[in-house]
């Protein structure tokens, strides 16, 4: 099971709009020691939002959707969401009652449309609107508006998922490597994915201020062997004859 999200709107993809739902959710997901997976952004193709959620409903993952759930001519995420589980979208009687509440008889006949859903879905409560959200199965869909939205997907996490979290973050170490380029560090690097295959290894080349190339090794996961397998990197670069320096072990709280 991987956390994933997708991000949905022209606005995003022309530039009109930056978009503030990726470093978001790794904020909410990170307070509950728990990292994302992977995000992607779609335009509002109706066509292309239903084969992504065709394959992501073929998974395990949990899945927050941003954007797409209104009334309006450009939003399809509801109806795609229903074509992609072949099944028709109904009105559910709680998220009806919640667009009533909000609105009276100005509910109908346009604001009630958002209470539309996937046959079967459950809704996720919206706490500014009360402009419901829903769910299918570990698919959370969501507004677009961030004020709305992360609550909602917080939300879904303590009340769904809280045997997913964790005390912390992986455990990571990283050091600073000056004058090598990745070419000169890859039997070393090799040598970590081989011998430590339940560990991350990310290399992150940069040029200094004086035009040195550095780069950044970090090696990520349980804090058992994070400091055995950076050793090992140490003691070998060092061997190389680069330069190394160490930077703050990272673990969250």
């Amino acid at each position: 099971m991987a956390i994933g999200i997708l991000v949905i709107a022209d606005e995003i993809l022309s530039g009109k709009r930056q978009d503030k739902h990726f470093a978001k959710a790794i904020e909410i997901l990170g307070r509950r020691g728990l990292e994302l997976g992977w995000a992607e952004y779609l335009g509002d193709d109706p066509a292309r939002i239903t084969g992504t959620l065709r394959r992501t409903f073929a998974t395990d993952d949990v899945v927050f959707s941003f954007g797409g759930i209104g009334a309006t001519p450009d939003d399809h995420t509801r109806q795609c969401a229903a074509a992609a589980l072949g099944r028709p979208l109904t009105r559910h009687p709680e998220a009806v009652r919640e667009i009533e509440a909000r609105f009276g008889e100005a509910a109908y006949p346009r604001r009630v449309l958002m209470a539309e859903f996937p046959e079967g879905a459950a809704i996720v409560p919206n706490p500014v609107n009360r402009i419901a959200g829903f769910s299918v199965g570990t698919h959370y869909f969501l507004p677009g508006f961030p004020e709305m939205a992360w609550a909602m997907m917080a939300w879904a996490l303590d009340t769904h998922h809280a045997a997913l979290f964790r005390d912390r973050l992986p455990y990571e170490e990283a050091i600073v490597v000056t004058g090598a380029g990745e070419s000169d560090l890859l039997d070393v690097m090799n040598t970590v994915v081989r011998d430590y295959p339940q560990l991350k290894l990310a290399s992150l080349p940069a040029w200094s201020g004086t035009g040195a190339r550095v780069i950044e090794l970090a090696i990520r996961g349980d804090a058992t062997q994070v400091p055995a397998a950076m050793g090992f990197v140490r003691d070998a670069i060092g061997r190389l004859g680069y330069a190394v320096v160490d930077k703050a072990p990272l673990a969250p709280a």
